[in-house]
């Protein structure tokens, strides 16, 4: 269903007002059960997803590629000159396409580690930007899952989903509460927990890698102070990766990625 528009008063755009306000957006995503893609790319790994668009905001030139994408489906897209999709949003809209799409159920945390042998745990992130840069690192090396705690960063808000290059939307994922309470689950399942931090007891992630247990839960910390001691001290393992020229530390997506990289690595001479 195709509906011309010229001005931002109409409610049914409420899903795109305002969308550079962060404070409304962090609010009313969850509560309202939607969240934003953005970009022809994001919203087509969306539809592969499983995920239900309520609707979609255009620029006139890129309708027939949306139409395609969209398929059968009855939804209504909004089309605007670009001058007043700027009005609407806040920013220049140059990316095809934002869609307001319906929030998928999150899965159980045991039934996503069931089938899965590596994953990755974000625990207390506060910056959008690195929790989609994160996903984008571990799912291009191979991640099964990745599980976020209570206190990390929405996934599906739209800086993350536009970062991650709609990774968010392909690797399965969920929320667990914290580390300490969600190890029973993580037991059960068979999983090493191995917290990645700067601890005297941390050993080498070459080392870890050599002998790594058949399925591992890499955890992750936050922007600055890293892993909490709680989450720490309940964690099977610690691990670190060696650094030089006295940097202490990498980006948490670059530290994600390393890791990742590592198991791999180890695991691929192992079955040679």
């Amino acid at each position: 269903m195709i509906i011309a528009i010229d001005s931002l008063d109409d409610p049914r755009l409420d899903d795109y007002v305002g969308l550079t306000d962060v404070a409304l957006r962090r609010r009313t995503e969850p509560e309202r059960g939607l969240y934003i893609a953005e970009s022809q790319t994001v919203l087509e790994r969306a539809l592969r997803a499983g995920h239900e668009p309520r609707s979609v905001l255009v620029a006139p030139r890129w309708l027939p590629q949306v139409e395609t994408l969209l398929g059968d489906r009855d939804v209504p897209v909004f089309v605007g000159e670009e001058p007043v999709l700027e009005q609407i949003t806040g920013f220049h809209l140059h990316r095809g396409a934002l869609a307001s799409m319906q929030r998928p159920v999150l899965p159980d945390a045991a039934a996503l580690l069931a089938n899965a042998r590596r994953v990755v745990v974000l625990d207390g992130l506060v910056d959008h930007t690195n929790v989609g840069a994160a996903f984008r690192s571990v799912a291009g090396i191979g991640a099964d899952a990745v599980l976020v705690t209570g206190t990390c960063a929405d996934p599906l808000y739209r800086r993350s989903v536009r970062v991650s290059m709609g990774t968010v939307l392909q690797v399965p994922w969920t929320r667990i509460d914290s580390i300490p309470a969600a190890m029973p689950v993580f037991r059960d399942a068979g999983f090493e927990v191995v917290a990645m931090a700067l601890s005297d007891d941390a050993v080498d992630l070459d080392a870890y890698a050599a002998d790594a247990a058949d399925r591992v839960a890499l955890v992750f910390g936050s922007e600055g102070p890293g892993l909490g001691a709680r989450a720490i001290a309940a964690a099977d393992r610690v691990v670190r990766i060696p650094m030089h020229h006295g940097v202490d530390s990498l980006n948490v997506a670059a530290s994600a990625a390393v890791a990742m990289w590592a198991l791999r690595a180890a695991g691929e001479r192992t079955a040679t």
